[in-house]
Formats: structure tokens, sequence, C-alpha cells
């Protein structure tokens, strides 16, 4: 059984031995052995001598060893001890750059590995996503990362970024029925998570269908496994012109050689001297210098949080002329921010709104309460629309934390695709109030009123609804994305 999506929840219980209960903790071991920790393989490291010993294949430095040994034979010790010290600064320098960065990538894998919520023999449990078992029960929501392929048996308004497997930048909303298909793929697969996708809304009740190297992202792994290191562009060049310096200067010292013999100097001493021309002509110095040059441009990059794993591939990116790329995360930023707010027949920008204007501070607060993201310390958690919203709030010291415990959610409906709108109910000083965000022809159809400047709240005019459509078309036809607000006042406290 691998079409997970088309089963119903019990036909995939009963493959897996389990139940809503979870796995048994007695059956924890033998699944264990069966299955294997839930973590992707990766090839052997090698060993810090074996990375040493790898840097002196480079056909430069193995001019120079043959130079090392012929100055050595010559009785030349001076430049061999040079030209073997050279050799072994850059090996040094090499193996240093590559242990750092392996220790950088440990540091980063042991940053991402997160844990997950699941339930065994009943009871809610939090571990370790490498124990995770098909078959275990999971519990997810906003802000979490998937710990595995799985499928959904409940969801509530799940929404899951998938842009690492599909590219696709916008968060997928999940379900939790049967999809009568075949042969569906990766994204079209609605009632399935996939391991490493960000939870950004919802929260969901998962079963876990695939673990480890049999995930999606475990296949990408394996074929990145597969594929073998190619030569950098610095490194041809260097092997190119160490193969053509070379046949140069063995013809130089083969017509030296003779020219000594022709004009009467012994057989020893032209060959002492063409060797002596050998070493001479060798640029010892260039490996080194090459080396050196690539160890700054590593560690101006690991300034830029970009971590080098080998020095020849700092100078590769230099020989790009041309990227193909998806323009979202690559050559945008994949984040919203607020640009416009249309308010009382008129447009404010973001970055003009007014602290005293009590319609449009009213609006930030209802974005902000009308939304379940959080910027907590620079971490964004949520659904990229709503973490505008909350950033823009930032701006005007609307912390959506401290409004949301100032002025408390009641009850909410969710998003929903049909509805196309959420809405909150909230306690706005004494009284109860139904905020509601969506889509702008939804809410225009439902609005009855429209609150004023001054305060004042009239009915909708024909010349208001027409503004506000113009005001719609316009913001869509500059690529902004559009959401319009409404509020209701439910009942009245003293």
């Amino acid at each position: 059984m691998r079409e997970f999506y088309s089963k119903g929840k019990d036909e995939i219980m009963g493959y897996f031995d389990t139940s809503e209960q979870g796995l048994k903790v007695k059956d924890l071991e033998k699944l264990r052995e069966e299955y294997g920790e839930n973590q992707l393989n990766s090839k052997e490291k090698k060993s810090a001598f074996i990375v040493f010993l790898e840097q002196f294949k480079d056909f430069l430095v193995i001019i120079l060893l043959v130079a090392a040994a012929i100055s050595f034979i010559s009785g030349n010790k001076e430049s061999t001890i040079v030209i073997l010290a050279v050799i072994t600064m850059n090996a040094t320098l090499g193996t240093v750059q590559h242990v750092k960065a392996e220790k950088s990538l440990e540091s980063l894998k042991k940053m991402s590995s997160p844990k997950a919520r699941v339930i065994r023999d009943g009871q809610k449990q939090e571990i370790d996503s490498s124990e995770l078992l098909p078959g275990d029960i999971v519990l997810i929501e906003a802000g979490d990362v998937v710990p595995s392929d799985a499928r959904v048996l409940e969801s509530y308004s799940l929404m899951v970024n998938e842009s690492s497997l599909t590219g696709e930048s916008e968060s997928v909303e999940k379900i939790s029925e049967v999809i009568d298909e075949s042969d569906l793929t990766v994204g079209d697969q609605k009632n399935m998570v996939f391991s490493g996708s960000l939870v950004t809304y919802g929260r969901a009740k998962l079963l876990v269908t695939s673990i480890g190297m049999k995930t999606e992202l475990g296949k990408i792994a394996a074929l990145l496994d597969e594929t073998e290191d190619a030569m950098t562009p610095l490194q041809k060049s260097l092997e190119k012109f160490g193969h053509k310096l070379s046949i140069a200067i063995i013809v130089l010292c083969i017509v030296v050689f003779f020219m000594s013999v022709a004009r009467g100097v012994s057989t020893l001493e032209a060959l002492m001297f063409a060797v002596a021309l050998a070493v001479a002509a060798i640029p010892e110095a260039l490996g080194s210098i090459v080396t050196i040059v690539l160890a700054i441009g590593t560690q101006k990059m690991a300034k830029e949080n970009a971590i080098i794993k080998k020095l020849h591939s700092v100078e590769s990116l230099g020989c790009v002329s041309v990227i193909c790329s998806d323009k979202t995360g690559t050559l945008t930023q994949n984040k919203m921010t607020v640009k416009n707010l249309f308010v009382d027949g008129k447009v404010v920008d973001a970055e003009s709104i007014k602290i005293e204007s009590k319609i449009e501070m009213g609006l930030l607060r209802a974005a902000i309460l009308c939304s379940d993201a959080v910027n907590v310390n620079g971490q964004e958690i949520g659904d990229p629309t709503e973490i505008a919203l909350v950033n823009i709030g930032h701006k005007y010291n609307m912390v959506e934390t401290d409004i949301r415990k100032e002025y408390l959610r009641l009850k909410e409906l969710p998003f929903d695709s049909d509805r196309k709108m959420m809405s909150t109910l909230n306690r706005i000083e004494g009284r109860d109030y139904l905020i509601t965000k969506g889509a702008p022809d939804i809410i225009i159809d439902k609005a009855k009123y429209i609150l004023r400047e001054n305060g004042d709240i009239d009915l909708v005019e024909a010349k208001d609804i027409e503004s506000i459509k113009a005001a719609n078309i316009k913001f869509a036809e500059s690529g902004l994305r559009v959401l319009a607000f409404g509020m209701k006042e439910i009942g009245v406290r003293i």
C-alpha cells in the first residue's frame, strides 16, 4: 500500500496495526528494528587524515612533489624544504576549512532537529522526531515542521507550506477526506503532509506513513547522494595550466640540457642545471596564493551566513553568468508586507498611518485580532499574509500578544475556502464585536454600514461601494493581495 491518499482512515490504521490510541509501547522496539530511525542517511564521513591526503591530488601539487624529489636528489635541500612547507600549508588550510564546515553543518542539523507530539497507548507525549515510527499518531499546529510523511486524519483549517518539495510558495490547505484518484503528484495529495514542510496555519491529527529515507524528502536525499562531485571551473583551469606548464618545462629543460652538453659542459653539470631550471620555473607559491584567496572568500561568505564546505566552490559562484530560478523566495523574499490601506474613501500609505487616527489604528487592531500569526523576537510563525498584518502593527507599537490579551478572543470561525472569510469574536471595551477578514467581494456584499473618519456610522451608499470596488481593482492591478475587514457588534454589555 503506497497510495495512502486514496485509502480510508480505518483501512490505513489496519494496515499499520494502530488505532486512535496510537502505537502500543510494547511494540515499539520491534517496529524500530523493522523500520529504523526517522532520519536521513548520509555518506560515511571522511576522516581528517583522508581529507588531508586528498589535498595532494591536484596536478600542480604533484608537479611540486616531483620538483621537491628532484631537488632532494640533486642535493638542493633548501628548495626541497621550501616546496614541502608550501604544499603542507596548502593541504592544512584546505583540511581545516573542510573540518570547520562539517562542524557547522552538524550544528545546523542539531538545531533543526524538531520534536514531535505523539499519542502512544492513549497518552500524549513529546519525543524526538527521529524516534517516530509508521503508525504513530502525531499532533501538529502552526509553527511546527512536519516530522515525517503522514496521512491527515483530522484537519482543523490546516495549511502547510510545501515549497521545499513542490516549489509552490503559497500554503496548501489540507483535508482529511479520501481522494479517489491514482498516480497523483505530491502537490495534488491534499490529504497528505510531507517531511520538512512548515505548518503555517491551523492544526491537525496525522498518521505517520513513511519515515527516514522512505519519505519524499528522503528520496531527494538519495538522489543527491548518487550525484558525483564535479571539478569546479577553477580546478579545471589549474589542471589545464599545470599540464601545459609541465610540458613546457620538460621541453625547455631537455633543450637546455642538450645545449649545455653541446657547449662542452659535463653531462652531470648539464643535468643539474636543467633540474635547477625546472625547479625555478615551477610556481611554488601559486597553490598557496590560490588557497589563501579562496579561504578569504570563504570567511566573507561565512559572515553572510553561507557555509562553504570546499574552498574551490567559492570561485564557482563567480563563474555563474545566468541564473534560472522561480522568482518567489529567490528574486523576492517570499514575505508579504502591507503596502496600503483604504479607509473612508481614501488610500493611506502603510508607512504614513496616523497614530491619532481612530479609524486607521482601529483597522490595524482589527487586522491583528482577526489573525493567528505571531512574531516573537524575530521568529515569525503563521500564514505569510497574517504575518504581514502583525508586522505592520509592530511598526506602530501594537504588539499582537498584548493586543490579543487586552481584547480577549471569545470564539472564532477559522478561514474556510467556501466562506472565503475568517471571523473572531472579541471583547472590546466591554462590548462583544465580531471581526471578519476575507475577500473584498464577499465582505462588500455583506456590508450594510460604513465607519467614517469622524466616528459616524452611516448606511452604505452606492458611491461607497463604487469607491471600494475601484480601490480593490487598482490594488489588484498593482500586483497587491487585497483583504477587506468588517466589524459587527454582538449585543451590548454594561
